[in-house]
């Protein structure tokens, strides 16, 4: 069965560009032009991808965001904002409301279609294991769950992944960059920006609490996980 995404935006002549190149490399495309139409189709038909337009008529893309990582039926749905805001706090924004990827107006097809391809290839989880601990962490990969000092802590999909890999790593320092190729999926990841891990980083260790201490900033390089303190 094909993999769906569903692009959200009331410019005709993106939403056409977006599907024709979506549809060459096998995906199903849906269409909404409006927020509350997108929040009912991502509801009933929940898509793998969302392509989302911040400025919309109605709700616009980062209440949508919002709206749909707060439900647990479409929390898991990979979101990427696609909008002619570019400035950093915008970026900010919408990563720290949810989204998984950032894509600039005016954008290339062939850049929009690769971040989509990333965001699909870093959905087919690696084979389920047993359920992980260290300290006060328990993360069970097959239910997707995480609980923190003994309490259930809701993670966004992107979350529960960097703290997935952190804790597989077994105290090994994991650059910036190689968590931008193992979560998102980028072929090139030197040449992206590193603020989008940060502000996961940032919004995991929130949720976290005082279990947060775990996760330990290398100054320059990236992040390892301690699970003896």
């Amino acid at each position: 069965m094909a993999q769906k995404v569903l692009i959200v935006d009331d410019e005709p002549a993106i939403v056409d560009l977006v599907r024709h190149h979506l549809e060459k490399e096998g995906l199903q495309c849906l269409e909404a032009s409006e927020g509350d139409t997108a929040l009912r189709l991502a509801r009933a038909e929940h898509p793998d991808v969302l392509v989302l337009d911040l400025m919309l008529p109605g709700v616009d893309g980062l209440e949508i965001c919002r709206l749909l990582r707060r439900d647990t039926g479409t929390a898991k749905i990979a979101i990427i904002m696609l909008t002619a805001r570019a400035e950093e706090v915008d970026r900010v924004v919408g990563l720290e409301m949810g989204a998984d990827d950032y894509v600039v107006k005016p954008f290339s097809p062939r850049e929009l279609v690769a971040r989509v391809k990333a965001v699909l290839r870093r959905g087919r989880d690696e084979p389920a294991e047993a359920v992980r601990r260290a300290g006060g962490i328990e993360i069970d990969e097959a239910k997707y769950q995480v609980r923190a000092a003994g309490r259930v802590v809701k993670l966004t999909a992107k979350e529960f992944d960097l703290l997935r890999e952190l804790m597989r790593a077994n105290g090994r320092v994991l650059k910036r960059e190689r968590m931008l190729e193992m979560i998102w999926g980028y072929a090139n990841a030197e040449d992206i920006e590193s603020r989008t891990v940060d502000v996961h980083i940032r919004r995991l260790r929130e949720k976290l609490g005082d279990e947060s201490r775990r996760i330990v900033t290398v100054t320059g390089v990236g992040y390892r996980f301690e699970a003896d303190g």
